[in-house]
Formats: C-alpha cells, structure tokens, sequence
C-alpha cells in the first residue's frame, strides 16, 4: 500500500464528497478498500473496453499501459477486474461533452472506487488522480481511441 499523504488525504477527501454521506465513503475505503460512488457529480466515467486500451498502447504490460495512459491523459484512469473484459474507466468532467462509441456514464450510474494506495483485486487505479479534481480531458481520450483504430486498420 501507498503511504498516506496529505495530497492524498485531500485526494480521497475530493473523491468523498461525491457521495451523498462522504463518510460513508470513507468507512466503505477503510472497511473494503472500494466505495460505490455516484457519478455527474463530482465526474463522469467512459467505460473503455481492455482491448481498445490494449490495442492504443500496443500491449497489456500494467506498469506500461499506466504510464501510457498517465501520458496521454494526464487524468485518473480506474480498471474494473469483476469481469474478465476488466474494462477501464477513464474518469471525466461531468457533462463534458462526448460523441465517442464507448459508453459514458453519468447522473444516475454508480462507479465502484478504489481507495488511493490501496491495491484491490476488484478493482484500482491504473492512474490516480494527480491533485483534487483532476480529471481527464475527452478530447484527449477520443485522440488516444482515434489512435487504436488507425492502428487496428494498419496492423497486418
């Protein structure tokens, strides 16, 4: 586990606020290691498939695909393991506009949250936030998915 910093604190405290009881979502860190959070209030999610994460980094190396998406986005990124496609969700502004194929969730949806540090085999952060309220840019996530698809009509 990550050792507890203030940025971190006020990380998790941002994350928090986002629940109806944000100590709520500090018991359900403490005690699971997740909190069920709402989304469109704090952020939006874009359920990404693993394989068009995969096919836009050129590989499935977890130290790899972190530190490419971390490029890329520059913004939390949370991977779901509950079920064997182990889809990533790419954290967002609410409401922030996207036109992409992959599913954007929103006001009345839910994210299962990891704990910052905590390593869950439920699910985790590929890409922690940075700072309280750091989120991802979807233009700069529909350039990196723009890119996989070029790839995936050039590859033999």
């Amino acid at each position: 586990m990550t050792p507890v910093t203030s940025s971190s604190l006020a990380i998790a405290d941002w994350l928090a606020r986002a629940h109806p009881n944000p100590r709520e979502a500090v018991a359900e860190w403490a005690n699971r290691g997740v909190s069920l959070l709402p989304l469109g209030v704090r952020f939006d999610a874009v359920r990404v498939p693993a394989s068009r994460i995969h096919d836009a980094v050129c590989g499935q190396d977890p130290k790899a695909v972190a530190a490419a998406l971390d490029d890329w986005l520059h913004g939390p990124v949370v991977r779901d393991l509950r079920a064997s496609s182990g889809d990533y969700y790419v954290l967002v502004p609410p409401r922030a506009e996207w036109n992409g194929e992959e599913q954007r969730l929103g006001h009345g949806s839910f994210l299962l949250v990891p704990r910052i540090g905590n390593l869950s085999m439920i699910t985790h952060w590929v890409v922690p936030p940075h700072h309280p309220g750091n989120l991802c840019s979807t233009a700069r996530l529909r350039a990196l998915l723009t890119l996989a698809d070029t790839l995936r009509t050039i590859e033999p």
